[in-house]
């Protein structure tokens, strides 16, 4: 599974197009399998690559089982009638991205989940050997979004085949690709695996100025926020850990072992906050107390 990643304006749409065949390389040539992408014809070429687009597809009263069974497409004869074998597939396609209980039930009726759910079922049911998705998660919940790529690296895994999207899912790239394209502004592709992108700073150079940064030690991205302060926090575990993401929320610097210019907030038993500011200490019964007493001190 590889995700293509960069900022916006770097080329992801223009490079997954050229990858696709959709559009003619710029230069040089585009192998699938050994053979020139350029000279396949349209069913060889469907045959080894599927494609899942961002935009909405219009597809009538279709149910999702006959939309998944458009996949077949390729392997049909003129008059597109399917065989044992391949409604077989169509069947193993529809289970593999958990989707049996949508077949069915009309296109129309889905929840863009649902709905992308079957797209990719379409497009395994191809039986390619590279999938493309643009985009996958777009549109959808965080919940979903975290669901689809979970599916994808499954099916990568499962069924052997190269699945390669682009997404602006940066933290769910990196906990679920085993590849990433990341395509900075005005520079050349880097690949590599999430780790050694991270440890080599290119994720940090590919994003800056981009009213972001990415914070190595915890593998997200925080926007670029003016501090309002500069805490000193005492305190350990999950308290200490959402404490800390509250305080960086609200534009403070937070720091670990003091600092005499800064606010200090103890964390304390029954999720209590102390705060002690120019020797004047206040408690606090929780967090958005504690964040508004500080601001407003």
């Amino acid at each position: 599974m590889i995700c293509l990643i960069g900022p916006n304006g770097a080329g992801k749409s223009t490079l997954m197009r050229t990858l696709a065949g959709m559009q003619p390389p710029l230069k040089g040539t585009i192998t699938l399998m050994g053979d020139d992408l350029g000279k396949l014809t349209p069913r060889q070429l469907a045959q080894r690559l599927s494609i899942v687009l961002t935009e909405r597809v219009d597809v009538g009263i279709l149910s999702a089982y006959a939309l998944v069974a458009l996949g077949r497409h390729p392997y049909t004869g003129w008059l597109g009638t399917l065989t044992p074998e391949d409604e077989t597939v169509v069947r193993w396609a529809i289970q593999a991205v958990g989707a049996t209980d949508l077949a069915g039930r009309n296109v129309s009726e889905l929840s863009d989940g649902e709905r992308q759910k079957v797209m990719i079922a379409r497009a395994l049911a191809q039986e390619p050997a590279l999938m493309m998705l643009d985009e996958p998660t777009a549109f959808l919940d965080l919940p979903r979004r975290a669901e689809i790529m979970t599916m994808l690296r499954t099916l990568a895994r499962e069924t052997g085949r190269a699945i390669l999207l682009s997404t602006h899912d940066l933290d769910l790239a990196l906990r679920t690709a085993d590849r990433i394209w990341l395509l900075p502004k005005g520079s050349s592709l880097q690949v590599g695996a999430p780790e050694d992108l991270v440890l080599s700073g290119a994720f940090e150079a590919a994003f800056r100025g981009e009213g972001v940064t990415f914070d190595a030690y915890t593998g997200s991205f925080r926007g670029n926020t003016h501090p309002a302060g500069t805490v000193d926090l005492h305190g350990e575990g999950l308290p200490g850990l959402w404490t800390e993401r509250a305080l960086e929320r609200a534009g403070f610097c937070v720091v670990r072992g003091g600092s005499e210019s800064a606010v200090r907030v103890d964390i304390l038993e029954k999720g209590r906050w102390q705060v002690t500011r120019h020797g004047e200490t206040r408690l606090y019964d929780s967090v958005h107390a504690l964040i508004d007493g500080i601001q407003h001190s």
